[in-house]
């Protein structure tokens, strides 16, 4: 059998013309030969299987990225891939019912205590923060806590940025101090609302500071779960069971065009907007923070980070160093090395927390 112009092919895998062009654009699905005058893309018959494939991974909602490392994997580890895939839809869709039933109750009055037996956890934890090698002040911050782990990355230049960060620091750690009856998402984002009523404070106060802002990602333990608040770019991480796992989302220009299929993930990482948030804690906003639950396990780790780390460092290198030591300290000493080893291009902050059984 012949090659199969872009329409036939269209019309036997069932994706559109359009679909076609995007995933050649984005390495998923090459046509095997393209007309160098016209640039009319051909594909072979046996390219069938592969599209109907991506079809389908897009009816499960896999994000494209994720979908070419199934497509370039061995089918067995494709179909683990897959796996592991549902099983995260499957938990995220339990934590979102889990909060719906939650809010409901909240809203509709009725007793704001989740029924659950606590196990008797605890956290081994570390912070630290580094000025790198270029800039020449340091605008991050990072806190640690027996109940309380978060970072800032603060925006504005000049003092601004580091007295945006430290606020958004001390209104999260605050809740050490203060255990309270409060749901642990309704105690989170009461502190996200003071944090970003402090920086609007801190704008009004003096003129030299409009523009100030900072992302914020932090994470509130409660008995068997953690209650996460994040918003701009730094990031949460969960290592369990050897596989590393991020938790938040970017709020970047670039990473809203990955979302939408425009980009890739390689691509976004040379985009020259790719530090253009579209979301932080600043005084020109309410802040409108990401809120989750999350159950924990013995066992797991737990990593924030700014993206002085994440930016220039592998996730695979991240792994490596959060799999490898067993001291937080440690980890946060080494993961700050590795950022500066990189260049140290941007302050960074990271803060690391395992989870242990209690006796």
């Amino acid at each position: 059998m012949g090659l199969l112009t872009i329409g036939s092919f269209a019309r036997a895998s069932r994706l559109s013309p359009r679909a076609l062009r995007l995933y050649d654009e984005l390495g998923l699905l090459r046509p095997v030969e393209v007309d160098p005058a016209s640039g009319y893309r051909f594909y072979h018959p046996a390219q069938l299987d592969q599209a109907r494939l991506v079809a389908w991974l897009r009816r499960l909602g896999m994000p494209l990225t994720r979908i070419r490392m199934v497509c370039d994997a061995e089918p067995a580890s494709a179909a683990e891939d897959i796996a592991a895939y549902c099983a995260q839809i499957t938990a995220e869709v339990a934590m979102r019912q889990q909060l719906a039933a939650f809010l409901v109750d909240y809203l509709s009055g009725k007793a704001t205590a989740m029924s659950e037996v606590r196990p008797n956890l605890g956290i081994r934890f570390a912070a630290q923060s580094d000025i790198g090698l270029v800039r020449a002040r340091n605008e991050d911050r990072a806190y640690a806590g027996t109940r309380v782990l978060a970072v800032a990355d603060g925006l504005g230049g000049h003092a601004g940025g580091e007295r945006a960060s430290a606020a958004a620091i001390d209104a999260l750690a605050a809740l050490e101090g203060n255990a309270g009856t409060a749901e642990p998402l309704v105690a989170l984002a009461d502190a996200v609302q003071r944090a970003g009523a402090d920086i609007r404070a801190l704008a009004e106060s003096d003129p030299a500071l409009e523009g100030l802002g900072t992302t914020l990602t932090a994470l509130l333990w409660c008995g068997s779960q953690v209650a996460l608040a994040h918003i701009g770019d730094s990031r949460a991480y969960l290592l369990r069971d050897g596989g590393l796992f991020r938790l938040t989302e970017d709020h970047t220009y670039v990473q809203s065009l990955v979302a939408e299929g425009q980009i890739s993930a390689d691509e976004a990482a040379a985009h020259p907007q790719r530090q253009l948030l579209v979301r932080a804690l600043d005084a020109a906003t309410d802040p409108q923070a990401d809120l989750s639950l999350h159950a924990v396990r013995p066992g797991d780790r737990y990593l924030l980070c700014t993206d002085g780390l994440h930016a220039v460092v592998a996730e695979e290198d991240i792994r490596a160093v959060l799999t490898a030591d067993a001291d937080p300290a440690q980890a946060a000493s080494d993961l700050v090395g590795l950022a500066n080893a990189a260049g140290g291009p941007d302050n960074v902050a990271c803060a690391v927390a395992d989870v242990v059984s209690l006796l």
